[in-house]
């Protein structure tokens, strides 16, 4: 197996098992957390279809905007949980610690092979492309025809995006509101 090969499924492995402990923990903050995991493996994966304009947007917009508004929502509303996640371990090499270990250990081992083995050498694909005139240029995506088809062609998935930035704007501060004593 190639490189690509793993690091794909590396990316759908951890996008699928982070969305399903996402929707299974019971605990809040950790749910958010993996979210987090969730949309990073996603832009991973928007890399591979080489939409990257897709998965800087993925970053820039759901992970620097709606999870971290998300977060402040959680954080300024329930103490309770957030003192419960505090007092959960007082070790120093507990179980998320080693999970958090292992995948900065496995990041820096995909780094390094691919360091090791990229240094001097072009993927067949890329030489294949480049042969076919397959090849994307500079002047393909600019920013001019990105907002052109923003407000022609892809209208409609525009808004749809902006209303549920709205709803989640919304949701974030029904979330932070107090609740009344009874």
């Amino acid at each position: 197996m190639t490189l690509e090969v793993i690091l794909f499924y590396a990316f759908a492995l951890l996008a699928i098992g982070s969305a399903l402990l996402v929707v299974s923990l019971k605990n809040l903050a950790r749910a958010l957390f993996l979210f987090f995991i969730v949309l990073f493996a996603m832009a991973g994966l928007y890399l591979f279809a080489l939409a990257d304009f897709v998965a800087i947007t993925q970053i820039l917009i759901y992970v620097g905007g709606v999870l971290i508004l998300m977060i402040f929502a959680f954080m300024l509303s329930n103490k309770e949980l957030l003192a419960d996640l505090q007092n959960t371990s007082k070790q120093f090499l507990s179980l998320p610690n080693w999970q958090a270990a292992v995948l900065a250990i496995g990041f820096l081992a995909a780094i390094s092979y691919g360091i090791y083995e990229w240094q001097d050498f072009t993927p067949d694909w890329i030489t294949t492309n480049l042969r076919n005139g397959q090849v994307i240029k500079p002047t393909d995506n600019t920013i001019n025809e990105i907002g052109y088809k923003f407000i022609t062609q892809y209208v409609l998935a525009f808004e749809v995006i902006s209303i549920f930035l709205l709803m989640v704007l919304i949701g974030a501060a029904h979330i932070s509101r107090r609740e009344e004593q009874a």
